[in-house]
Formats: structure tokens, sequence, C-alpha cells
């Protein structure tokens, strides 16, 4: 975990976090200095997805990135054109990543606007003049010299910030909620094209809309079916308990295959860690309810928590190998059903595959607890090109009308969902793989229209994340005949 923090007379420091056995976390002395008591601070424990996202990391004294420390949480869709602006303007970049770019920008438009002429800083029209800028999506903290704090949520709403006024007096901000669980006091979300700006001297705090009228937020789907914490809740409903029903619901259409098998033996029923728990658990129960003979018990383990779903393709491919183990020696003549809440490439699904025939199991199939993935996720996911989407991959190999209807996508019929599923099973030597129907999506998020559904529509949530998945689209299908 990085921190930076801030006291009043000696402005912005940083330090590290280091973990303890008891679950806590110990703040490293910062910089030092024994006697440093921060007013304020932030901090970045991971990246959620795409590794982007940090705190500014330490600078030398020569350097005026002391004015501010930023973390950010999502990803920047225009960084380039917006890099290109600042080139083209005589200013130097520091750093690579978006988090460093959106500090640069800062630091150019206070010394420009601001600071030049001995103008306090309006963080109001800065954020506002960000808001018009940028497409992607991004929620961020800011800290500055004064020990002001700014917490900015971008317009489309897809990375989600939540704040807590406790009942002993403190303002926290987080990403999900689940980080107030057991705290008193009053939480809500900060609305997408909104800020909250903390003064460092008062205490106050105010919130500021960017933009008139009210813009409704689209949180990415990956948040509840993925990347979010379970114990996180939108509309009172936990992405656990919304995990389990979507389990339940496939329980039943898993039931109809399993029950066609000729087989005595309860199949097993395991998930895929560590965030597939909740649809295993659901879609077991279901299966109990169809009158299917199953058992509850893990049979894939990992080696270490780190995410394959991010990196070149080398990359994942060298850590898939290398996460992935089976928990028992024989699986001999086993049935499993695998419950995962996604199918996105098909190389780890593919390679858990082969580990559990290995072991020797009869039969490996697949229930995905979401509809076919069929547009990239350029909003710090880290999936960018259709080419690497199992369902494009399969989608090239259709007989030309069977290619036309599927471009349907999450009104494709029936009937063709089942050739794409058949095509993606024998892809990664599976007996069956079952997706969750997109209108049952639906019906179990919490709710109907607050979700960002672009990875099963390719209705992007964002001009320019349109633009670039269309460009990619007439890509695939230019040498086709």
């Amino acid at each position: 975990m990085s921190v930076a923090a801030f006291m009043h007379k000696e402005g912005i420091r940083y330090a590290k976090a280091v973990g303890l056995s008891c679950g806590s976390v110990r703040i490293e002395h910062v910089e030092q200095n024994l006697r440093f008591r921060p007013h304020v601070a932030i901090a970045q424990i991971h990246s959620r997805g795409s590794g982007t996202g940090d705190v500014w990391p330490i600078c030398t004294t020569e350097s005026a990135s002391r004015n501010f420390a930023i973390s950010l949480d999502g990803a920047v869709i225009n960084s380039s054109e917006l890099r290109r602006e600042l080139l083209g303007d005589g200013y130097r970049l520091d750093g690579s990543t978006d988090a460093e770019l959106l500090l640069n920008w800062i630091e150019v438009s206070c010394e420009r606007e601001y600071w030049r002429k001995n103008l306090p800083v309006s963080y109001e029209k800065l954020f506002r003049d960000i808001d018009d800028r940028i497409d992607g999506a991004i929620s961020v903290l800011l800290l500055d010299r004064e020990g002001n704090l700014v917490a900015y949520r971008n317009r489309f709403g897809l990375r989600p910030l939540e704040f807590m006024q406790t009942d002993d007096g403190f303002l926290l901000f987080a990403s999900e909620n689940c980080a107030f669980v057991r705290l008193e006091g009053k939480g809500q979300q900060l609305l997408p094209g909104h800020i909250k700006f903390v003064d460092g001297k008062k205490g106050h705090c105010v919130d500021h809309p960017l933009r008139t009228g009210r813009h409704k937020a689209k949180l990415c789907a990956y948040e509840t079916l993925y990347l979010g914490n379970p114990n996180t809740s939108i509309e009172g409903q936990t992405h656990r308990e919304t995990r389990y029903k979507i389990g339940v619901a496939l329980g039943g259409l898993v039931a109809k295959r399993l029950q066609g098998a000729p087989d005595s033996t309860p199949a097993i029923v395991s998930s895929m860690p560590h965030t597939g728990g909740p649809y295993a658990d659901g879609l077991f129960a279901s299966l109990a309810e169809h009158g299917v003979l199953a058992r509850r018990q893990e049979v894939v383990a990992t080696q270490f928590l780190q995410r394959t779903l991010i990196g070149a393709p080398s990359e994942r491919e060298s850590r898939i190998a290398q996460k992935y183990l089976v928990q028992q020696t024989s699986l001999a003549e086993s049935t499993i059903v695998i419950v995962d809440e996604a199918l996105i490439r098909g190389d780890t699904s593919q390679a858990v595959t082969k580990l559990l025939l290995a072991a020797g199991a009869k039969a490996v199939h697949w229930a995905i607890g979401s509809p076919p993935i069929v547009a990239p996720n350029y909003y710090g996911v880290g999936i960018d090109t259709l080419e690497e989407l199992a369902f494009w991959r399969i989608w090239k190999r259709l007989p030309p009308e069977e290619r036309k209807q599927s471009l349907r996508f999450h009104k494709m019929e029936p009937k063709i969902l089942k050739i794409i599923e058949s095509n993606i099973a024998a892809f990664i030597n599976a007996a069956t793989i079952t997706y969750l129907p997109f209108p049952v999506l639906e019906a179990m998020l919490p709710s109907h229209d607050g979700f960002d559904l672009s990875p099963f529509t390719f209705e992007m949530p964002t001009p320019a994340g349109q633009k670039r998945a269309d460009r990619n689209f007439r890509e695939l299908i230019a040498d086709l005949p």
C-alpha cells in the first residue's frame, strides 16, 4: 500500500504500509520523521483490474510535484490525445500512467490559470474542464499542498467512489462501501460528474456538481460480477447475493444438461477461485432442487492471488501455468462442473480443463455467470482487442449465416447461443459450456438500468470507446470472405 499524508506546516509526505498477521495494517514512519502526525491522507491499496492506478511516487525536493498527490482508479481512453496536447504546448511529462498524466494536467492548469496570477485554485472549474476533456472511467482522490482534499468521479460513472461521515467526526472515502461495514455513520456514493471538496484548514466538505442535470451512474458490470468485493452492496443487495442468485439461475440450465447424462455418480460442483464461490454455492443449491445428484467440493486451488486477467499474452500464459493446480491427485471418472463469473479469452478455462482431465475427470462442464463477452473493455479491466476474446475466435470459424445472426450479440436467438456454446466448449476441451442468458442477467442485477452492460451488447459507454471498438471490428472482418 502506498500512502500520501499531509500535516500542517510540513506539507505532503509519503510512506508505505505493511500488513500484519492480525489482519490490520501498520503505516511505516513517514520519511523517517517520527513527529509527523498527518491531518489527512490518501492511500492506494492496489489497482483494481489494470494496474494503472497508483499514488504519485515520492518526488525529489527539486520537483514541483510536492504540490499534489493523487490516487486514481480506472483508465483514461483518450490519454494519447491529452499527452500530445501537453507536449505540443511545450510541457515536459513525467511518467507513463494515467495517474501521472492527470497529475501533470492538473499542475499545468494550476500554473497557467492560478499560481502565476497569485489566485486561489477553483477546483470546481478545474475539474469541470477535466470532466469535459476526459473520455474514460476514473475516480480520483487529490491531495494538495495546503491539505485540501478533492474527491472526483467522472461523468460516465463506471468506477465507483463512496464516502462516509462517521459519527465520531471522520470523513472517509473508498472505492467500495464494504470499507465502511463496521463503522457507524452515514455513507453514500459520490455521484458521477461531481467533486467533493474538503477544506484542509476548516474541515468543511462541499459537494459540487460539474455540470447541469443529473447523471445516472452506469456502473461497470465487471464491478458486480468480478472486480468488486463480495460484501459491497448496491441498493441494499451485496455482490455476494447477486452472484449467488446468478448461480441459482444457472443451476436450472445446467441441470437439464446433467439430467441427460447417464451417470449415477454425483457431479462435483467447484468454483474458480477466488471469485466464483457464491456462483458455485447458488448453482449447487439449485441442482439439488432439480433433483440432480451433486456434491459441493473445491477441486481447483491457486498458488498465488495475482489475477491472470491482465497482461501481455506471453505473461498471462506463464502466470496461468503457475497459478492453478488440482487439489486432489485423482478425480477418476468424476463429472465436474466448474462455475466461473465470466469466460473472456478461454485460455484460463482451457488450462484448468486440461489439468482436471489429466487428473482423471471423465467430463468437465463449465457454467458461466454472464452472457458471452463480445466487446473489449478499455476502462481499467485490460481487455484491449476483439481478437483476444473467445467469442470472436469462434465467430470467425462460423458459416456466414451463423456469423451474421450471432452479431445480434445479447439479442441472438437461443439456437445461435447454443452453437456458440458448443464451439467454445470444443475450443477449451470441455464437455459443455452454459452461459447465463442476457435477460436473466438483467433480472438478477440490483438495478435494471444502473449498469454498463457493454461487455455483452457492444454498446460502449463512452464516445472514444465506441469509436475504438468499431474500428477494431472493421479491421477484424476486413479479411473475411
